[in-house]
């Protein structure tokens, strides 16, 4: 059983799967699933423009799906939390199920 939420927190669910909502934010998520990268290792490795990545990085952030740190001039970007990952991998198995 879920528990009760609030207003607010029940708001900020729905932004988190509104993040979700969008399969080039997910590939972000699946792939910060193996470890922390920095925007130019993520349009390498995911082939799109950087102010791209940048914009969708910038909505997972707001919808706390993802966090960041400085190191030096670059900032990596990294999922948030384990429940982040869970939420992530839970989605994509549930995906690959055959139904």
């Amino acid at each position: 059983m879920l528990r009760e939420l609030t207003e607010a927190q029940m708001a900020a669910a729905a932004t988190m799967f509104a993040a979700l909502a969008d399969p080039a934010r997910l590939a972000l998520l699946v792939h910060l699933a193996q470890g922390e990268a920095s925007v130019s290792e993520l349009t390498s490795a995911l082939g799109d423009r950087m102010t791209t990545i940048s914009a969708r990085l910038k909505v997972l952030h707001t919808a706390r799906l993802v966090g960041r740190r400085r190191v030096g001039k670059s900032i990596l970007y990294h999922l948030a939390d384990d429940h982040v990952l869970a939420l992530v991998r839970s989605a994509v198995d549930h995906a690959c199920e055959d139904h």
